[in-house]
């Protein structure tokens, strides 16, 4: 259930594990709503949980501010985030901190593994960039607490170097125009970019042909039909289709489809939005590139920034107002303006694409990914903004879990049975 680039990428692993796999989506194409145009990150960096010490006070500082990164729609009742955010808040300790970190860290390294090791066997392409990812920082206090985390990461296994301005400034010369501050950044080689819409469609493509994949697409699903304690179906506008096994991929809509079958899920859609800026390959003075080369990340701002090829695509800001997929010009100006400051020279922002897609995200920043209470009725959702990070991972470990396999990697911490 579900043909987003999770879904899609379990769908290849068990169809290469000899299941017979149908996908079920009511889109007419495969990745068309949170996997179309994210930030375009393979970002094992980024898996510092929401939920931490600090982010309480931050939440507060930006109450009330309509251009912050992170904002509440307040106008209506919603049990579902109220609940939703007395979990975040337990999860806001140096120690829970600690522990979702390795979790998350975990999933994203094994799944940036698996993505190099598909995409050797299988030749698939998509706009990917392998010069790592550059994080770069505007003021000394948020560059020391950067280096303090990725010395803490490193003993989990992500390898990163400390770069000063110039050497920022040599790696990914676009920077050189920044009308912001930079006083350094630091590189994480072995992470990636590429373009998870095209990545979907591809992958999708292979599994259809080498596997025969059956993708129904166009299919609203209805419910998840059970019957003593198992699931016998999926009842969808197209009729039921009945299998031994059955994957819910479905990112934000998990929980609502989930709900009629007595399973809760603690997942809740944070609205991310993104615009797609056509790259001017024209010379610029000083011969420095005025789009990136090098996938971005801008912490003060909540921002990532990918090339890919010919466009920048630069997301962030986290909505948290329902299952509204509704896009705020405001917001999206919010975007524009952000990479003005980096990449003032980088195209056209007159004529940026503008999306918006809802982000699934669990209190603790951790996916759901394993079996429920219904034995043959697996979870691989809630990813949040690292569903293209950690999608290939994830599909591989509910391929395991499916074929009655033990998993390559530790899967403790990751199931439904930890809320």
């Amino acid at each position: 259930m579900g043909a987003g680039v999770v879904g899609t990428a379990a769908a290849w692993f068990l169809a290469e594990a000899g299941h017979e796999v149908t996908v079920v989506d009511r889109q007419p194409g495969v990745g068309l709503e949170t996997s179309f145009a994210n930030g375009g990150q393979i970002s094992a960096s980024h898996v510092e949980p929401w939920a931490g010490p600090r982010t309480p006070f931050q939440a507060l500082k930006w109450m009330g501010d309509p251009d912050a990164p992170l904002v509440f729609r307040w106008a209506r009742w919603d049990p579902a985030l109220w609940a939703w955010l007395m979990r975040f808040l337990r999860n806001c300790t140096p120690g829970r901190a600690a522990l979702n970190t390795e979790r998350a860290l975990r999933v994203a390294l094994y799944s940036r593994a698996r993505l190099k090791q598909l995409r050797a066997d299988t030749g698939i392409t998509y706009d990917e960039r392998t010069r790592g990812i550059l994080q770069v920082f505007h003021d000394e206090r948020a560059f020391d607490a950067g280096r303090r985390l990725a010395a803490e990461v490193a003993e989990n296994g992500l390898a990163s170097a400390v770069l000063d301005r110039p050497e920022a400034l040599t790696l990914e010369p676009a920077l050189t125009y920044a009308t912001d501050p930079l006083v350094g950044a630091i590189h994480f080689p072995d992470d990636e970019s590429g373009d998870a819409h095209l990545f979907t469609r591809r992958l999708a493509m292979l599994a259809a042909e080498r596997f025969g994949v059956d993708f129904r697409l166009g299919v609203t699903i209805e419910a998840i039909e059970q019957r003593a304690g198992h699931v016998v179906g999926v009842r969808t506008d197209a009729g039921t289709f009945v299998a031994d096994a059955y994957v819910l991929a479905l990112g934000s809509w998990s929980p609502v489809l989930a709900r009629d079958i007595g399973l809760k899920l603690p997942i809740y859609p944070a609205k991310g939005y993104s615009i797609t800026v056509p790259v001017d390959e024209d010379p610029l003075p000083g011969n420095a590139p005025g789009a990136p080369l090098v996938s971005v990340t801008d912490g003060a701002f909540k921002m990532v920034y990918s090339r890919l090829g010919d466009r920048l695509r630069a997301a962030g800001t986290a909505e948290l107002a329902g299952w509204d997929p509704t896009l705020r010009d405001r917001r999206a100006e919010t975007i524009i303006r952000n990479t003005r400051r980096l990449f003032p020279l980088a195209g056209d922002y007159d004529t940026a694409e503008r999306w918006c897609g809802l982000r699934p995200k669990t209190p603790d920043s951790v996916p759901i990914i394993g079996r429920t209470p219904l034995p043959n009725l697996f979870l691989n959702t809630g990813h949040g903004v690292l569903g293209w990070t950690m999608s290939v991972g994830s599909g591989r470990i509910v391929a395991d879990l499916v074929s009655g396999r033990e998993p390559e990697v530790d899967v403790r911490g990751l199931g439904l049975d930890r809320f």
